[in-house]
């Protein structure tokens, strides 16, 4: 059985093809790949802007020619088709342009977080065998001692070449490459809680049907305009924000370190009508005393996803801004993004769901022994699709144990209603069994997020010898009043008793997270 349909998108043209061995639904008209993206968007919008970065501005023009020129370089000095280059580099236009330089070349984009410490980025570079590396000059002191090629950003540094100067004296690029789009063009390295990152390989195919499902159930445009305040190295910056935007010629107006303050005034000069960011931003934004008197008329669509959006932070939303469309998103690294989507305008009445499954995407709900349960009913997520990568680079292991038959076995627990939305209650290892009941943490956190004291919490569970399990909330106070007493009282008015966190620590510090911000359970599991 299938994801319920019919489904609200309008989707175009669907057909069955055969990829990776499997036959999944795809849409029929598409770029052939990404370099055939990027000189169409070209091609039909010369003079529009690409990229916003400070007082630097790019058309498509100018980032087109830029990464041809980045492009022959790499080709000059012995970089070619294939070759794997990590970009460690922060929210900047260059970053842009080593990407598509990428891309023409033919080469794999390989961009890690800025938040990598030396041993993780020395651990990628040697698993994907790194032909060059492209690096902030102020990150030298995380660059670790490896045979790469290195070129570095806004400063000289010993042993590398200045990426600004990359290509500055070579013939243009003989010919932009034009790769199967099966092929692999961007490495992504997941957020490895539970030992060391794998590289999931993004295709041409998986990342082009990904951004034609942004255009389909966001409506994104021509003109739009997208601020980045999120990783750019991220699947969500770089395939809901950058590409999306490259898809229809619209711009990405970058921020390289989101605060409230400066994130308002950039979305009111540069006329923000779209960004996606996590639900926390939207909360910071609305506490900021500059919200009100910002102009965010042109804010049209606001993503979100990474955890549930409070109920009074989407009414306070409605109330002072009500051209805005709230839409949450569901997906990951192994799904290239978007998994579902909530349709426009759904957001109020489906406020539990993560949406309906994109046009070409596929969700099943199958229990521990891979059977497929019953609408309505929870289990394990196994999601498929053209977005679905085909494994992890050079790690059969580990793609032999999270896919089967063309289906990624996400670990997350939810389920599906009648209607094909689709709900998502927690990760399938941090689910509480507290004397056989469930505890679904997300659930939790989701409550005590909408306390106007907490900053944010996490729930774990801790062993008990006699029901199995407890729980325990770590949770980030805004004011030191907050009592576990009061965290428990809150909790019992909204949730059954056996959800009700059995003991609270208060955090001085924010939680920790890895280097794409993902909470670190097993560290306050201890």
């Amino acid at each position: 059985m299938h994801s319920p349909s019919p489904r609200t998108w309008a989707a175009p043209a669907v057909r069955n093809e055969l990829h990776f061995g499997r036959l999944v639904p795809c849409f029929t008209e598409r770029p052939r790949n990404l370099a055939d993206l990027l000189v169409r968007t070209v091609s039909q919008h010369p003079n529009a802007e690409a990229v916003v970065d400070s007082a630097k501005r790019l058309t498509y023009r100018n980032l087109h020619e830029a990464s041809l020129r980045v492009a022959a370089g790499w080709a000059a000095e012995g970089v070619g088709a294939g070759d794997r280059i990590v970009l460690f580099v922060t929210n900047r236009h260059e970053f842009m342009i080593a990407l598509v330089g990428a891309f023409y070349l033919g080469a794999i984009a390989v961009p890690v977080n800025v938040r990598e410490e030396r041993d993780g980025l020395a651990f990628v570079l040697h698993q994907c065998q790194a032909k060059a590396i492209v690096f902030d000059a102020a990150l030298v002191g995380r660059m670790p001692a490896t045979a790469v090629r290195r070129y570095s950003i806004d400063g000289a540094v010993e042993g590398a070449s200045a990426f600004e100067s990359l290509g500055a004296h070579c013939p243009p690029l003989a010919h932009i490459a034009q790769p199967n789009e099966d092929e692999t063009v961007v490495l992504l390295y997941t957020s490895g809680t539970t030992g060391r990152p794998k590289g999931a390989m993004l295709t041409h195919f998986n990342i082009i049907h990904s951004v034609l499902h942004y255009q389909c159930c966001m409506g994104i445009r021509a003109g739009d305009r997208s601020v980045l305040a999120v990783p750019a190295s991220h699947v969500t910056g770089l395939v809901a924000i950058t590409l999306s935007m490259f898809l229809v010629g619209a711009c990405v107006i970058i921020i390289r370190e989101f605060k409230a303050p400066p994130f308002l005034e950039l979305a009111a000069r540069e006329r923000m009508t779209h960004t996606l960011v996590v639900p926390a931003i939207y909360n910071l934004l609305l506490r900021d005393p500059s919200f009100d008197r910002t102009d965010l008329s042109r804010w049209r669509i606001g993503g979100y996803g990474g955890a549930p959006m409070p109920a009074p932070t989407i009414e306070a939303l409605a109330k002072k801004l009500p051209g805005l469309v709230l839409q949450n998103a569901y997906g990951s690294t192994e799904t290239t993004s978007p998994v579902t989507v909530i349709p426009a305008g759904n957001q109020a009445e489906h406020l539990a769901s993560v949406g309906q499954v994109v046009p070409c995407g596929d969700v099943r709900i199958m229990d521990d022994d891979g059977r497929e349960v019953p609408i309505g009913q929870a289990g394990e997520l196994w999601i498929g699709g053209p977005m679905i990568v085909p494994g992890y680079w050079d790690n059969p292991e580990a793609t032999a144990r999270e896919f089967a038959s063309g289906y990624w076995k996400s670990g997350d627990i939810g389920s599906i209603d009648a209607k094909g939305y689709v709900y998502v209650f927690d990760r399938k290892k941090d689910m509480i069994n507290r004397a056989g009941y469930k505890v679904y943490c997300a659930e939790v956190e989701s409550v005590l997020s909408a306390h106007p004291d907490v900053v944010e919490v996490a729930l774990v569970a801790q062993p008990d010898p006699v029901l199995g399990e407890k729980s325990r909330a770590f949770v980030v106070a805004r004011s030191p009043a907050l009592s576990t007493e009061i965290v428990r009282a809150y909790c019992a008015e909204h949730l059954a008793d056996y959800k009700v966190p059995d003991f609270v620590t208060f955090l001085d510090a924010p939680l920790p997270r890895n280097a794409n911000g993902k909470v670190l359970k097993r560290q306050l599991r201890g």
